[in-house]
């Protein structure tokens, strides 16, 4: 890892995401990144955060509870939103949701090659029934 805490590392990595600067995301992944067991490369990376905010313009990525240790982070993302385009396999509700991402990431070189999450699909589907 670089001399800069891990934490920051991904810290500045969720401002990028929040901010929409999809040119600067190759600053914090790798180009030959794995989500979920599946290899997407930066571009399809891109892809998938691209797709989610155009169905959530308002998704902001807030961590809520983070661990950082060696080559690893684990975060619970909480997200207040409002969909506006179809969302995980969901129409959207017309107003606003809460759910969390549970996720791991592992770095190389201060950059994320590995993504395990898990979307509380549940709490989206329970709203959505309301």
């Amino acid at each position: 890892m670089s001399a800069e805490p891990l934490a920051d590392v991904y810290r500045r990595y969720l401002l990028c995401l929040n901010e929409r600067r999809w040119d600067d995301l190759g600053e914090f992944v790798s180009d030959d990144v794995i989500h979920n067991g599946k290899s997407l490369g930066l571009s399809g990376y891109q892809a998938m955060l691209e797709a989610d905010t155009a169905a959530i313009p308002d998704l902001l990525f807030a961590a809520e509870l983070m661990v950082a240790q060696a080559d690893v982070v684990a975060c619970r993302l909480g997200f207040e939103c409002t969909p506006q385009h179809r969302f995980l396999g969901f129409d959207p509700p017309g107003t606003p949701i809460t759910f969390a991402e549970h996720v791991f990431y592992r770095f190389r070189d201060s950059k994320i090659v590995q993504v395990w999450s898990v979307i509380d699909t549940q709490a989206i589907a329970a709203q959505i029934a309301r």
